[in-house]
């Protein structure tokens, strides 16, 4: 290089640019300023937190805590760049607890606002005032208030005219407000918190001893009531929160927050595996809510990628992924499990006694005489009509809902279950009717059940074969005469490459050479089965995909979900009595008894109170 003079061309930009160069990242409108405000009052261990905006905050924004409160010396501390209360050193970045280092926050928008502090903490016995305009401090005094600090932001963005240009109108700021501080809410329910803008209240939130009760107070309390707990812990990640109950769940926009060391925080992939934990119980066009507490180990994740701390990174991803939709999985299946139907208690004269087995010819007479008897009502004419179905019509007692609910294990569910009945149990079995060949209906204490046939045999179904992936496969039955079946091409290759699924499905396949395969047994789940039919919608579903076999999470998935769905039961198949009372049992012995595998409900209960309602009493 040549020795002549050279002009420097990289200069270190002065402080008040700086600051609102960070604005730029911290501070994108009001809304950025009242969260990050809310936010350090909460780290400062307040109760109560009232936010005061005018025109949206592009006014004002005033943020009143009674926490800690901070000393005159620490209150112009706040006001330089990487001043913080929760590091000393480089290692202590990963360990922060609260919401994480925000060092550049309150001088961000202290450099682009007219700012005021108000601060006192409890043994001083006055506090301080300090006055800042555009990152200059102009004034600093004392000032008698109580203990706690008070934040004032005027006229954001007025010396940075391009960033207030592109600020939407009042209401539309306001509700950007309400929305940033909901999540805050939701982490921490003790806190009471007040939003006032223009004086008109948008959020009365008064202190919840958890997390229901907030939610009951943002979106009231039948939103709340649609919601159940879950908790898990695996390796030391533990999950907990609400998540909506699926019959809950509607279609379009949800309510989801995420939060790990009490902050909330943005994961697409987190609520993606949270949504996998509903496969087969919601429609595919459903949006759970899901609020989830995330807890990990020390050093598991880092919550210092993002400026404004809306994301955080984890370790072993792929880790948190499966807690997380084991976490929605298991609450289902407890939901289930948990379910009542407090079956009416039959009078002295009508308690089931045990009776001798009918002879195998005689059984099927035996049975539809009893129907009627058991309701003291002739025999209906016409196929289909409601015909009442007692709980002792089976050959030998078969189990039921116990008295608190019924849950079979997986095995159990996929198979009917052969526990053995105790006379309580008998008694407290809910009387069956099938309605228009299409539904089951069970008299239960507080109303009525209404359960789908199909809906109810594809659940069931599913549970069987997957259950069967698990062990030797499912039970299949040997043809007499074998099947030949012709297929297209492509449909012959999906049948080759799921060939040992479809065998453990029941399906024992030939190739036969060119387009033709034979079918030498096949699974046998109910004796109206069209085993051809079942095989080729099968198969061709496979192969051209299906909005049900796209939600499946494996193979194994896709294979069950798409036999289930073609060999279940039918709308408009008459059952006898006894195959009613099997359906019914098996229902209600599988995980997740009331969803089919597309997600529809396959129950509806129809409340005393409903019924009464309807009769004008």
């Amino acid at each position: 290089m040549s020795g002549g003079s050279m002009s420097r061309t990289i200069q270190i930009l002065p402080d008040a640019v700086a600051n609102q160069i960070a604005a730029g990242e911290v501070v994108e409108r009001p809304a950025s300023v009242a969260k990050e405000l809310v936010e350090n009052a909460v780290d400062a261990r307040a109760e109560r937190i009232e936010v005061r905006i005018e025109r949206g905050g592009k006014r004002s924004i005033r943020v009143a805590d009674d926490g800690v409160g901070m000393s005159r010396e620490d209150a112009l501390l706040s006001l330089d760049r990487h001043a913080t209360s929760k590091i000393r050193k480089a290692e202590d970045l990963r360990g922060v607890r609260s919401f994480g280092f925000r060092g550049e926050a309150l001088p961000s928008i202290a450099s682009v606002s007219r700012l005021a502090i108000e601060t006192r903490r409890r043994a001083d016995p006055v506090g301080t005032r300090i006055s800042v305009r555009g990152g200059t401090v102009l004034d600093v005094r004392d000032h008698p208030r109580n203990p706690g600090t008070t934040i004032l932001v005027e006229n954001l963005f007025f010396n940075a005219p391009a960033r207030s240009k592109f600020l939407r109108a009042p209401g539309v700021e306001s509700r950007a407000v309400s929305e940033a501080l909901i999540p805050i809410a939701l982490a921490n329910p003790a806190l009471e918190l007040i939003l006032l803008s223009d004086d008109r209240p948008l959020l009365e939130l008064p202190a919840s001893p958890g997390l229901g009760g907030r939610v009951a107070a943002i979106w009231g309390v039948e939103a709340a009531s649609g919601l159940i707990a879950t908790d898990h812990e695996v390796d030391g990640i533990r999950v907990q929160g609400l998540i909506q109950r699926p019959d809950a769940t509607r279609p379009g926009f949800r309510r989801s927050q995420l939060f790990v060391a009490g902050r909330p925080f943005r994961d697409p992939g987190l609520l993606s595996a949270a949504g996998r934990g509903y496969r087969t119980t919601i429609p595919a066009d459903h949006r759970p809510w899901i609020f989830l507490f995330l807890s990990v180990p020390d050093g598991s994740v880092d919550v210092n990628v993002h400026p404004t701390k809306a994301e955080v990174r984890f370790d072993r991803r792929e880790r948190m992924e499966r807690v997380v939709e084991e976490a929605v999985r298991n609450a289902l299946e407890g939901l289930a499990s948990s379910a009542t139907f407090d079956a009416p208690r039959p009078p002295p004269e009508m308690r089931v006694r045990e009776q001798t087995k009918p002879p195998p010819e005689a059984a099927d007479t035996e049975s539809q005489m009893a129907l009627f008897l058991a309701s003291g009502s002739a025999p209906h004419d016409t196929p289909g009509e409601a015909a009442a179905i007692p709980a002792d019509t089976a050959d030998g007692p078969r189990a039921g809902p116990p008295e608190r609910g019924y849950s079979g294990s997986g095995e159990g569910g996929a198979g009917g279950a052969d526990t053995e009945l105790l006379p309580t149990d008998l008694e407290l079995r809910p009387r069956l009717w099938q309605v228009h060949r299409a539904w089951i209906m069970a008299e239960v204490r507080d109303g009525l059940l209404l359960i789908d046939q199909h809906a109810a045999h594809e659940r069931v179904l599913f549970e069987r074969i997957m259950a069967g992936f698990d062990r030797e496969g499912a039970e299949a039955q040997r043809l007499l005469f074998p099947l030949t079946i012709r297929l297209p091409t492509s449909e012959v290759e999906m049948v080759e490459d799921l060939k040992g699924l479809l065998q453990q499905a029941g399906f024992e396949v030939e190739f036969f050479g060119g387009d033709t395969v034979i079918l030498h047994a096949v699974p046998n789940p109910h004796p109206y089965f069209d085993a051809e039919k079942c095989f080729r919608e099968m198969i061709e579903e496979l192969t051209n995909g299906s909005e049900l076999v796209r939600s499946a999470r494996n193979q194994h998935e896709r294979v069950a979900m798409s036999f289930a769905c073609k060999a279940a039961i039918k709308a408009g198949q008459e059952l006898s009595a006894r195959e009613i009372q099997e359906l019914f049992d098996q229902l209600f012995a599988t995980q997740l008894p009331y969803h089919d595998v597309h997600g529809r409900p396959t129950t509806v209960r129809l409340s005393r109170a409903e019924l009464e309602r309807k009769f004008g009493r």
